[in-house]
């Protein structure tokens, strides 16, 4: 499927979503939506499957277009061999899905209108969750409420809502290609259309692609000899406040084009929303169930028992680690947290902002050869206080790689210009590398966000692989001259963008202004002559 019609197929389901929300606030019809496009995946790939497994024993589907799906007469005509099947189906695509569950059943109940179509999809949302597979699946539609009043008063409104509903998403479909990577490609595109529409909430669930791509790119790269290019083999990724996990599926497509191959990718995530966003992102995106990990839970409270590991033999640690946390998140330091192995050799955030906190966290689960890449607000690079003592300790120990700035207005969620910091364990240079990305020269101005084109991604990108410096936009500085400055890290101090005056020669200009003088006086006295013929009284 070519890259013009995955986005046409996102454009045209957004369009939908659009037109039938109706007073329904952009979240949660978001969860309906993205609800739907993931059955109607997991039906496919499930009905593709269990075709190669019968092989001719699987029924023709209806001629008469009756949207009787052919695994429902293969059930009826075989019901002693059914437990066999979904055995094999456990086995080979990790789950199982009643005939009346699937989505070709459930588009044929909306087209018909039938009036037990939320009572069937209700049970089929929870036989997916409960019994479908281990725990893949485990709480996965917790948050779609099929009874919402914001579907409707009665349970009749609710029906006939969701038939409408799931009429025009299948018709929406229909045109279009079931490829796995185009159904992944339209549920990342509706997730950013509903992040642009869903203004300060957005951050918590998206990282704008561009974005994305640079921390991927940086991650991707050897982190020792980044020039010599991409990395063949990641064996584990982390990103800590994964949102919906376009960011780790960014990463593992960044290496996969690169003929390498990935490990196990793993994401944390606080919101239970989120959450099950980023878990159905992974499989719509063809990730096993056995190639990733999503959990939920509290990062800054370290509420993932596999990351509380005390055996430091086997203590989880990450070839890459990306993030875009909360900007300055408000969150509760305690003695306990003090003496958190994460944060007891730098000290504590402050109270007032967690972003060191996150950094931190991190970094503490980055292998010695690995790279990570945060995304922050500009303050941490000068902020004073316990934020300028984990700072120096970080700048002393020779853990910072490289400063990037980037523009003011390249979130949905946020006005303000962030940075990237770039650590590593063991990094060669012993010096930092500013980038400073962030003039007007550097982006594309946009009607409400800013925009970072491909050239200018590429710039950045090339810059960080090679080192290079370039005036007013990169240098590389050694850490005596950090230290002069008490460890502030403002790009600003580093980087001058202010352009040189030019010279002026003032013969030349003197002799230009004669000319000029000269000029004026001849039309002066060519226009005093209209004026004496015309016995008008000249200019003096």
């Amino acid at each position: 499927m070519t890259e013009t019609n995955q986005q046409q197929l996102g454009k045209t389901l957004w369009a939908i979503a659009d037109q039938l929300r109706g007073a329904m606030d952009a979240d949660d019809f978001r969860d309906y939506m993205l609800s739907f496009l993931f059955l109607r995946y997991l039906s496919d790939n499930y009905e593709a499957a269990a075709k190669k497994e019968l092989g001719k024993d699987y029924p023709q589907a209806q001629p008469d277009g009756r949207g009787v799906p052919p695994l429902t007469l293969w059930y009826a005509d075989n019901a002693t061999d059914v437990s066999a099947l979904e055995k094999q189906m456990r086995r080979k695509v990790h789950y199982v899905i009643l005939p009346m569950h699937l989505w070709s059943s459930i588009a044929h109940m909306a087209r018909t209108q039938n009036p037990e179509l939320l009572n069937v999809l209700q049970s089929g949302f929870k036989y997916i969750e409960t019994e479908s597979f281990e725990s893949t699946f485990q709480g996965l539609f917790s948050e779609i409420d099929l009874s919402s009043p914001k579907l409707g008063k009665t349970y009749t409104d609710r029906n006939a809502k969701l038939c409408t509903i799931i009429q025009k998403i299948a018709e929406g479909l229909a045109g279009f290609s079931t490829a796995i990577d185009a159904l992944g490609d339209a549920y990342e595109y509706l997730i950013g259309q509903f992040a642009a529409g869903s203004g300060k909430k957005a951050g918590e669930f998206y990282t704008p692609q561009q974005i994305s791509d640079i921390l991927s790119a940086i991650v991707t790269l050897d982190s020792q000899e980044p020039k010599t290019g991409t990395k063949k083999r990641l064996e584990s990724v982390l990103d800590f406040a994964c949102g919906s996990g376009s960011l780790l599926l960014n990463v593992r497509k960044k290496v996969a084009e690169a003929g390498g191959t990935i490990g196990k990718i793993s994401g944390q995530e606080k919101n239970i929303t989120t959450y099950n966003l980023a878990r159905m992102n992974m499989l719509l995106h063809g990730v096993k169930d056995t190639e990733f990990e999503i959990f939920h839970g509290d990062t800054l409270l370290n509420e993932w028992d596999m990351m509380r590991e005390q055996n430091p033999a086997k203590k989880p640690s990450f070839d890459a680690v990306v993030a875009n946390p909360p900007f300055s998140y408000r969150w509760e330091p305690t003695d306990a947290l003090a003496d958190d192995v994460r944060f007891k050799s730098h000290g504590l955030a402050p109270k007032s902002a967690a972003d060191f906190a996150f950094l931190l966290h991190g970094f503490h689960y980055l292998k010695d050869e690995g790279v990570m890449a945060i995304i922050l607000p500009h303050g941490v690079l000068f902020r004073g206080g316990a934020e300028e003592r984990i700072r120096t300790k970080l700048l002393k120990d020779g853990h910072i790689d490289t400063v990037i700035g980037l523009p003011a207005n390249l979130f949905y969620s946020t006005g303000i210009p962030v940075c990237i910091l770039v650590l590593k364990k063991c990094k060669k240079p012993d010096d930092v590398l500013f980038i400073n990305a962030s003039g007007p020269e550097h982006f594309e101005k946009g009607k409400r966000q800013n925009q970072l084109t491909k050239k200018h991604i590429d710039k950045i990108i090339q810059t960080y692989q090679f080192r290079e410096e370039e005036a007013r936009y990169s240098r590389r500085v050694e850490m005596a001259e950090i230290e002069k400055n008490d460890f502030n890290l403002n790009i600003s101090r580093y980087i001058s963008t202010a352009v040189g005056e030019a010279e002026i020669d003032l013969d030349e200009n003197h002799q230009g202004l004669v000319e000029i003088e000269k000029t004026i006086a001849a039309a002066k006295d060519k226009h005093n002559g209209f004026l004496r013929e015309l016995g008008l009284k000249p200019l003096p």
